[in-house]
């Protein structure tokens, strides 16, 4: 009887230690196989949150199978306490030990709000956006002008959690006087200037920065980041370009940069300055006249006068040969690798074309044919915005 009391019972026990060890690797494949989430989905930690928080919160939105398994997996990887705040970007079908390894390895945030302090040409903008998961595109939430408003009602509010990321995003074609003036304005930054950097130095893009950092210091890498772009390009140049040295390629590329606004025409606008340098032809273009003018401190804000147009300075491409002296605004990487591999064209002209774009001409003709169709243009549309 005893006998087989004992043989029951060791089977039974062998039973649940194989039914044991079929549950443990039923939860270590859980646990490292693609999770069940359909659609990527932002996960904010919010700081202080437990590891309980964030399983059932990726349970209810069907990131993870099982909250259990994922919060003991993370206790058996030594995670379980090292939790980092911030919002993270969850692939589709994310393992959970993935998703663990995001969460408690902290650095930047991958998704949810970034303050954005943007350095246009026309002026600054302060903007909170929001990363849409599905489409990994922002969506702008709230926007203000830094010099003429005040926030939105709630702006600062969403601005000031610890895991909104800022950002610092410089347009092409700003000078330099803009970009100083404007990481003056950006009241989540620290520091002082000491001086207004060269133009054309500094490398329009967007940095990623923390809170209170240095003004100075942001100077100083776009700074780094124009240099070695502009190396770069010079090094790989098309033969036989007008200008000889990466200073002049850089001023021939803030010209191309002020003067077009579509990607597709840079190297054509470089072409056209290219040949009219080749031929000993003034260049002849507005936006130098305008730099001599306003000395890159802001916008002209009207059209150019006759007498501006005549006066001689060293930026009046009317008046002077070749170049001017400077860059009249910091040029993009684009804009740079168009001044150094221009299309081989025979244009001489452009004038704009209606549609933001250009008309190309070779000849003194074509290009006045293009002027008066441009001229016809602009006369319909004053017409039509003063009721005739």
């Amino acid at each position: 009887m005893w006998r087989n009391i004992v043989s029951n019972f060791l089977t039974l026990a062998i039973v649940l230690l194989v039914a044991a060890g079929g549950l443990v690797a039923w939860a270590k494949r859980e646990y490292v196989e693609p999770g069940p989430l359909a659609e990527a989905m932002c996960l904010r930690v919010a700081p202080g949150a437990s590891l309980r928080d964030v399983s059932q919160e990726l349970s209810d939105k069907d990131a993870v199978s099982n909250s259990y398994i994922f919060r003991t997996g993370a206790q058996y990887e030594n995670k379980a306490s090292a939790l980092k705040f911030g919002s993270y970007l969850i692939e589709p079908h994310a393992t959970m030990s993935g998703i663990i390894d995001q969460i408690t390895s902290g650095g930047p945030s991958t998704c949810g709000t970034e303050l954005v302090f943007r350095i246009g040409v026309n002026g600054n903008e302060v903007l909170l956006r929001e990363l849409d998961p599905a489409t990994g595109e922002y969506q702008k939430t709230a926007e203000y002008d830094p010099e003429t408003e005040k926030p939105p009602e709630g702006f600062e509010q969403k601005a000031d959690r610890p895991d909104v990321r800022t950002r610092v995003t410089v347009v092409d074609g700003v000078t330099s006087w803009q970009i100083v003036q404007g990481l003056r304005e950006a009241s989540f930054m620290s520091g002082k200037i000491a001086d207004v950097p060269a133009e054309g130095s500094l490398a329009p893009d967007s940095y990623e920065v923390n809170r209170g950092a240095d003004r100075q210091a942001l100077l100083d890498l776009m700074e780094s980041r124009q240099s070695t772009i502009l190396a770069n390009a010079w090094a790989t140049r098309a033969d036989n370009l007008p200008y000889d040295t990466p200073e002049q390629a850089l001023t021939m590329a803030s010209i191309i940069e002020k003067e077009t606004g579509v990607p597709s025409e840079r190297a054509e606008v470089a072409s056209v300055f290219v040949n009219r340098l080749e031929k000993g032809m003034k260049l002849q273009t507005d936006p130098t006249v305008i730099y001599g003018v306003t000395n890159g401190q802001g916008v002209l804000g009207r059209g150019l006068r006759q007498s501006e147009l005549r006066k001689a300075t060293p930026y009046n491409t009317y008046v002077i040969d070749g170049l001017p002296p400077t860059p009249i605004a910091n040029p993009g990487r684009a804009a740079i690798e168009a001044a150094v591999h221009p299309d081989s064209t025979d244009y001489l002209f452009f004038v704009a074309d209606g549609t933001g774009g250009h008309a190309f001409a070779k000849t003194i003709a074509e290009h006045n044919r293009n002027v008066a169709k441009w001229r016809a243009l602009e006369k319909q549309r004053q017409d039509q915005s003063s009721g005739n």
